[in-house]
């Protein structure tokens, strides 16, 4: 697959965006903790025309404003069949599979991962989804591993 080809990249959140741990304080507010080397990658990748969003199982508001922040607007959370969702994005935007890629950390992932042009992991994906990548980045979810992913992406225009 050629990497140049790819026009979208898709993110999981919870062990990608983040190191996997949820915060929840004493009246039940979540917190959550971004890298910020993962968000100049997501807004390096949208400076070079490749759009950004996320596909979350779980809905957070730390994770719409931290998004927000980023300027995503591809933003779908509590989502249940990623794989729907994902065809859907598909549908919306004119793309195939070959442009995109998208990085995952877990079982739920796996569909998708298995569809795209460039399936991507972080260090610490459980073994199924790093099997089933191209690509492993060499940190751990939450500490960089979009990151690379993006740098890996861009090298294909410099």
């Amino acid at each position: 697959m050629s990497v140049a080809a790819i026009r979208l990249v898709l993110l999981d959140v919870d062990g990608v965006l983040t190191d996997g741990s949820i915060y929840i304080g004493a009246n039940g507010e979540e917190y959550k903790k971004f890298h910020v080397r993962d968000g100049l990658g997501m807004v390096m990748l949208q400076r070079h025309g490749i759009a950004v969003g996320i596909i979350s199982g779980r809905a957070s508001s730390a994770v719409a404003h931290r998004m927000q922040e980023l300027k995503i607007t591809l933003v779908y959370q509590d989502v249940h069949d990623k794989l729907a969702c994902y065809e859907k994005i598909l549908r919306e935007r004119g793309l195939t599979d070959r442009d995109v890629a998208y990085m995952g950390d877990d079982l739920p992932d796996l569909p998708v991962l298995r569809r795209v042009g460039l399936a991507a992991a972080p260090a610490d994906a459980v073994p199924e989804v790093r099997e089933a990548a191209s690509f492993v980045a060499p940190l751990p979810g939450g500490c960089g591993a979009v990151r690379a992913l993006s740098d890996f992406i861009l090298k294909a225009f410099v």
